[in-house]
């Protein structure tokens, strides 16, 4: 990896560490210097007002995580798209990229690399239909 490559981690990185520094010192905040009084009506459980009714050891149906896993699946799919529109140019040309031109060769490498996690993508979504996973019709 080279020097030029490895600043452009550098920002991110920094951003998730501050980010979890952030959240760190909140919360650590909140524990040590919070309130701290706990009484019955605290600890009792809301709903809404009313009593609660019946267990809360309710069992889910196994069609409610199905598609709730395929919603995280095909969003984060969803979400590698704009990496690879971010580095779109440097992709698909062989030679250098100066202030968004391509000096050297235009290849089609960019494209059909996401032309091929598409297509995975599609195929996924024709094996969820036909196995009826989803339904919508």
């Amino acid at each position: 990896m080279s020097v030029e490559h490895a600043t452009d981690y550098g920002p991110p990185l920094v951003a998730i560490l501050f980010g979890i520094a952030f959240s760190c010192l909140f919360l650590g905040m909140a524990m040590f210097l919070g309130p701290k009084r706990n009484d019955a009506e605290k600890l009792s459980p809301f709903e809404c007002g009313s009593e609660p009714i019946g267990s809360p050891r309710v069992r889910f149906s196994v069609k409610f995580y199905q598609v709730a896993l395929l919603f995280l699946i095909f969003d984060i799919e969803a979400a590698f798209l704009y990496p690879w529109a971010a580095i779109y140019r440097r992709l698909s040309c062989l030679g250098a990229v100066v202030q968004s031109e391509c000096i050297g060769t235009v290849t089609s490498f960019g494209f059909v690399e996401m032309m091929v996690f598409m297509a995975t993508l599609v195929v996924a979504l024709a094996y969820v239909w036909r196995k009826r996973a989803i339904g919508w019709g």
